[in-house]
C-alpha cells in the first residue's frame, strides 16, 4: 500500500531530473528477479544487436498494458568511456615509457594506499590514501594535463604524447544455458500478473497491421523464465499435486473407517462445494472492498496460500459430512425411514456443523491482514461459508441417491461410519 501511494510521486521527481527509478519491494513469496520477467533468445545465426532491438518492441508492448510500471532491461545505454592512445614517437623523445604512462593513470584514477599511520589506542591502523582529486580528473583536458617523469627528470604531459578519445562501450551479453539472451523486467501495481503475461503473448503474436508488436525475425520470446510467472505455474502445479493426494488419502481411510467404498464419496462431496464458494468470494470481495491506492488497484488476488486454504478446507467440511452420516446412521439403527432420518438430520446437526465452521472462520479472520497468508484466510473464510450452506442440502440428497433402492429392499442400514 505504502509503495503504491508513493509510486507516481517518486516517478514524478525522476521524470523532472532525467532519472530511471525503481520502486523495490520484498516480494510476498519466493524471491525473483521481477514480477514479469521476458526472455528474449535468437537463432545461432541472430546478431546481438536484434535481441537488443527485440527488447525494445516488449518495453513498447509492456508500456501499452495496464498497470504495468518500472519497466526495464539489460541492455545498457550505449555510452563512451576515454581510452589514452599513446603516441609512441612522441614518447620515445620525451623518454616516457607506456609502463610510466599506465601506472601513472592508475594512481590518478584508482588511487594507492602507500602507508599506514598507526593512531595510539586505536586496534587498527588508518589507511593513507592517495588519489587525484575528483576535480582534477573529469574531463579529457584535465587528464591531459597529468604529468609523467621523462627523460633528465622533466615532467612531460600526457596531452604532449598522445590523446584521449572517446570509444564506445560494449554492451554486456548476457547467456543462460549457453544461449544468448537478454531479460525484459517489469512490476505489476494492482493487477494479476497473469492477465498482463497472456494479453503480452497475444500481443506479441500479432502483426503490426492488427495491434500487435513485431519482434526481429530469428528471435523467440520466453515468459515462463525466471519470473513470478514460473513460480506460480510451478507452485500451483504442486499445490495441485498435494490437493489429489490429499483427496486420495482422505477417501483410502473413509474407505477403511466405514467398510464402503460409495459411503467415502458422499461424504466427500463436500469437498468441491468449496470452490463454489471460494472463487466467486474473490470476486465479490475486490468488488465490494476493493478500492484504489495512488490512482492503482489495490485487490485481493488467489495466490498459492489461497490454495493452501483450500487444501486444508478439505478436512474441515469432511467433518462436516461425517456429522450429517453419523446422524442418519443411528436414526436408522432405530428403524426411522430413510427420508425422515435424512430430513431430520440437518436440522438436529445444523449447530455442530455450524459452530465448527464459525470457529474456523472467526479463527482465520485475524490472518486476512497479513500481506502473504491473507488469501489463506480468505479462502478459509468463502469455503467454510459455501461449504457449510450447501452440505446441509448436496450429502443427505447424494445420500439418499445413492443408498434409497438398497433401504427398499432391505430393513437394516447399510454399514456406514462408526
Amino acid at each position: 500500500t505504502i509503495v503504491l501511494r508513493l509510486r507516481k510521486d517518486l516517478h514524478a521527481i525522476a521524470e523532472r531530473n532525467g532519472a530511471a527509478l525503481k520502486v523495490v519491494e520484498v516480494p510476498p513469496g519466493p524471491p525473483v528477479i521481477s514480477t514479469l520477467t521476458v526472455e528474449l533468445y535468437g537463432e545461432p545465426d541472430t546478431p546481438y544487436s536484434s535481441l537488443i532491438e527485440a527488447a525494445g518492441v516488449v518495453k513498447d508492448a509492456m508500456r501499452s498494458e495496464e498497470a504495468v510500471v518500472d519497466i526495464d532491461d539489460t541492455t545498457e545505454t550505449p555510452r563512451k568511456r576515454l581510452q589514452f592512445v599513446l603516441d609512441k614517437e612522441k614518447a620515445a623523445l620525451h623518454g616516457v615509457t607506456t609502463e610510466q604512462v599506465v601506472q601513472t593513470l592508475y594512481l590518478a584514477l584508482s588511487g594507492a594506499t602507500p602507508a599506514n599511520v598507526h593512531i595510539p589506542k586505536e586496534r587498527n591502523p588508518l589507511r593513507v590514501r592517495v588519489v587525484l582529486p575528483r576535480s582534477k580528473r573529469s574531463s579529457a583536458q584535465d587528464l591531459g594535463r597529468i604529468a609523467v617523469h621523462g627523460a633528465g627528470g622533466r615532467m612531460v604531459q600526457l596531452a604532449e604524447i598522445g590523446e584521449f578519445v572517446g570509444v564506445d562501450e560494449d554492451q554486456p551479453i548476457y547467456h543462460k544455458n549457453l544461449k544468448p539472451v537478454v531479460y525484459v523486467f517489469g512490476e505489476m501495481a494492482g493487477r494479476s500478473p497473469v492477465n498482463a503475461i497472456l494479453s503480452l503473448h497475444g500481443k506479441l503474436k500479432k502483426h503490426s497491421e492488427d495491434g500487435g508488436f513485431v519482434l526481429p525475425a530469428g528471435v523467440t520470446p520466453v515468459f515462463d523464465g525466471e519470473g513470478e510467472w514460473k513460480i506460480t505455474v510451478d507452485v500451483f502445479r504442486d499445490l495441485g499435486i498435494a490437493f489429489l493426494a490429499a483427496l486420495v488419502g482422505i477417501y483410502i481411510i473413509l474407505v477403511i473407517e466405514v467398510k464402503s467404498f460409495r459411503m467415502p464419496l458422499v461424504i466427500m462431496a463436500a469437498i468441491p462445494l468449496t470452490a463454489i464458494g471460494i472463487m466467486p468470494g474473490f470476486v465479490l470481495l475486490n468488488l465490494v472492498s476493493g478500492g484504489t491506492v495512488g490512482g492503482y488497484h489495490d485487490p485481493v488476488f488467489f495466490t498459492a496460500t489461497g490454495m493452501i486454504g483450500m487444501i486444508a478446507l478439505g478436512g474441515i467440511v469432511v467433518r462436516n459430512s461425517i456429522l450429517l452420516i453419523e446422524f442418519v446412521r443411528d436414526a436408522l439403527e432405530e428403524r426411522l425411514p430413510l427420508k425422515e432420518a435424512l430430513l431430520r438430520s440437518g436440522g438436529v446437526r445444523f449447530r455442530p456443523i455450524v459452530l465448527v465452521a464459525a470457529a474456523a472462520a472467526f479463527g482465520a479472520w485475524p490472518i486476512t491482514l497479513d500481506p502473504i497468508f491473507s488469501g489463506l484466510a480468505w479462502a478459509l473464510i468463502f469455503g467454510l461459508i459455501a461449504s457449510t450452506s450447501f452440505t446441509l442440502f448436496v450429502v443427505p440428497v447424494l445420500y439418499y441417491m445413492m443408498f434409497a433402492k438398497e433401504h427398499e429392499r432391505i430393513e437394516d442400514p447399510p454399514e456406514g461410519i462408526m
